[in-house]
């Protein structure tokens, strides 16, 4: 048996998430589907971190097992004469053991990139819908970085963290927040070993307030020493949220091809 990873892409805006539901309209099932008719045979997958519905991916990362002897490309290729458009294989790789080890997409990953894309500008696009979330009032870029200074490190983030989440621990350590503004448009980077759920979207609806001028940026340290979720601001719209990568020990040798920020910004 082989283990085989595959790196996918897709528009998350017609899906219910990522993981496999009784009605099979979310990205899994639609891959295992194409997967089944590609190899003609059954083939569970394992993901690096589930999304949200609406939520996209640039580059998520999935394993499976199987004893099919087909070339790399054969699996790229073929796997995608199946899919519909709004999800592709970007590329596959056999990843092999190592001693005492197995790669795994979801255990093995130590980071995990986010980029929200958000439109600021008084009247919405429809050109950006279901792509890039939207604010119409302006927003102060100085501002919320100054906010997002604060949640750089290792913090309990239990107030931007869903009452629907099933993690362990409300403890991350968060790596790096990014916010760049590319004229109307806005995209914040967050690079963290890993994330609550709706933790993102919870930490850019907090940040949206502070760029508004409702709060200073003194009271997103606040808001996170709190520890409470009813003083974060609302869960914002997953329209602008995009998986961009997730990162493995080189050993691996995974192709890691979004490593690049979003191609059209």
């Amino acid at each position: 048996m082989k283990r085989i990873a595959l790196g996918v892409q897709y528009d998350g805006t017609a899906f219910n998430g990522y993981q496999k539901q009784p009605d099979r309209n979310t990205v899994q099932d639609r891959l295992e589907i194409a997967l089944e008719k590609f190899a003609r045979v059954e083939l569970g997958t394992t993901c690096a971190g589930r999304t949200d519905t609406g939520v996209h991916a640039l580059e998520q990362v999935v394993h499976f097992d199987t004893g099919i002897a087909r070339s790399m490309q054969s699996w790229v290729r073929g796997v995608n004469t199946f899919l519909p458009d709004s999800i592709a294989v970007r590329w596959a790789t056999e990843v092999p053991e190592h001693p005492g080890q197995e790669f795994h997409a979801r255990f093995a990953a130590f980071a995990r990139t986010y980029h929200y894309v958000l439109y600021n500008n008084p009247i919405r696009s429809p050109l950006l819908a279901g792509r890039a979330g939207w604010v119409f009032r302006p927003l102060d870029v100085d501002l919320m970085r100054a906010a997002a200074q604060c949640l750089v490190g290792t913090h309990d983030f239990s107030a931007f963290r869903s009452s629907q989440c099933q993690a362990k621990s409300p403890v991350k350590q968060m790596h790096a927040v990014h916010i760049e503004r590319h004229g109307e448009v806005i995209v914040f980077t967050l690079r963290a070993s890993a994330f609550l759920h709706h933790m993102v979207r919870n930490l850019i609806g907090s940040l949206i307030y502070v760029g508004q001028g409702r709060h200073t940026p003194a009271w997103m340290k606040d808001v996170l020493e709190g520890r409470d979720r009813n003083d974060a601001a609302p869960t914002f719209m997953p329209d602008g949220l995009y998986l961009a990568r997730i990162d493995y020990d080189p050993k691996w040798g995974l192709p890691h091809e979004a490593a690049r920020p979003l191609p059209w910004f």
